[in-house]
């Protein structure tokens, strides 16, 4: 049986490959939403520095103070001035503020050496009553700063300028990120777990699917042979019939041998009363022969005659037929039928029931013999379980004494069960 042992190996494929799929999707989706939240986080922190900047800014070019000192000798201004700038950028959070004169020299900046001398960018724009908030390179590198002018009255006096270091800026994009980054790895991380686990009972219900599938294929194979064979039989009885309908007995008989090879008088269950089973019991007599296998009847069988009917006569035949078809060369069949019901065993020598399967053994489609027909097996055991049920009677399967399998059947009176039905 090589197919399942490479099917196994595909599926479990199959299922790795699925399983990368979502997980790469849940890779790719976080990925994009995280570079999506990144970006508007860096967005975020810099429109609120630029904010915070300009309102620095304005807020110290309003200032009287600073305008009034504006009006003082350069030196006098810087020493009014510098200490409010310094107490500015130690409260507001900035690295820089620098207040000039109105035509651009510095009055304050941090670097003291600084002070007294042109700014190092154009402040013509500013000095023109303009507002600017940006990057530039100052005295201390990289700065996004804002630059508003100070007036007096209509005059501009001067420029406040505050700046915050762009490399600042990074280190809170940095720390930004940083908290955002155990958000990230656990979203792929429970997404992952969650592909896994709808990965899980997809397989699960495409296993369910595939097994349906394989059982109705094989129901329509089993159909489609019985119906072939009830068509054959069907033509084969109308011949039988044709034949006795006419007296012709010989020719009647000469036609059966030919579809069922008959064994000669005094075979199996010669001495039973009832002629229908006798009947039946030569016929499955011959039919284990071409097996390999004997039927045996054991003489403490004990059937009254037009006891039994159809139904326990297929319960019989797929009992018998089962062990003779499971390899078996002797099957006993002892069975004792009367007004207290029916107690049927068979016994066979075969390979018996393996434990792992006995507990299914009567579920349609269940079978431990290879199908050589394609018709699909696993039919004749869940009949008889279906007929017994139907009769309120008990079926079960066990260890013979002649080392195979024992099946053994009890049914209620025939009585009973035709009071039961009316």
């Amino acid at each position: 049986m090589p197919a399942p042992t490479i099917a196994a190996p595909r599926r479990r494929v199959r299922r790795a490959g699925i399983l990368l799929m979502q997980c790469l999707v849940v890779l790719i989706v976080v990925a994009v939403t995280s570079a999506t939240a990144i970006a508007l986080q860096e967005r975020s922190i810099r429109l609120a520095t630029e904010e915070r900047v300009l309102d620095v800014a304005r807020s110290l070019a309003a200032l009287d103070q600073v305008t009034a000192a504006l009006l003082l000798p350069r030196e006098a201004a810087t020493a009014e001035l510098q200490p409010l700038a310094d107490l500015i950028e130690e409260a507001a959070g900035v690295d820089y503020v620098v207040i000039t004169d109105e035509i651009g020299v510095r009055i304050t900046h941090p670097i003291p050496d600084a002070r007294g001398e042109v700014v190092s960018t154009d402040a013509s724009a500013i000095l023109a009553g303009e507002t600017f908030v940006g990057t530039e390179t100052g005295t201390l590198g990289p700065t996004l700063r804002a630059k508003v002018p100070i007036r007096s009255g209509d005059a501009i006096v001067g420029i406040a300028s505050v700046g915050i270091l762009e490399r600042e800026i990074a280190r809170d994009f940095e720390t930004a990120i940083a908290g955002l980054l155990p958000f990230v790895l656990g979203s792929v991380l429970l997404g992952c777990i969650a592909s896994a686990l709808l990965t899980s009972v997809l397989n699960r219900r495409l296993r369910r699917l595939e097994t349906q599938v394989t059982e109705l294929a094989v129901q329509e194979r089993i159909a489609g042979a019985l119906r072939e064979q009830t068509h054959e039989f069907r033509t084969q009885l109308h011949v039988v019939r044709g034949l006795v309908a006419q007296g012709e007995s010989q020719p009647a008989l000469e036609y059966l041998g030919r579809i069922v090879p008959i064994v000669g008088e005094g075979g199996a269950g010669a001495d039973i009363a009832d002629p229908t089973l006798r009947a039946l019991l030569t016929a499955l007599e011959a039919e284990l022969a071409e097996l390999g296998a004997e039927l045996t009847v054991d003489p403490l069988t004990a059937v009254d005659a037009t006891t039994i009917d159809d139904d326990e006569l297929v319960v019989i035949a797929n009992l018998c037929r089962n062990a003779g078809e499971s390899g078996a060369r002797r099957v006993l069949m002892v069975m004792r039928a009367d007004h207290e019901g029916v107690h049927l065993v068979v016994d066979d020598d075969g390979p018996g029931v393996d434990a792992a399967v006995a507990s299914r053994i009567f579920d349609r489609g269940v079978t431990t013999k290879p199908d050589v027909t394609g018709a699909g097996r696993g039919v004749g055991l869940d009949l008889v379980r279906r007929i017994v049920s139907s009769r309120g009677g008990t079926v079960e399967v066990g260890r013979s004494t002649l080392g195979g399998a024992r099946f053994t059947v009890e049914l209620p009176p025939l009585l009973s069960r035709a009071g039961a039905s009316r």
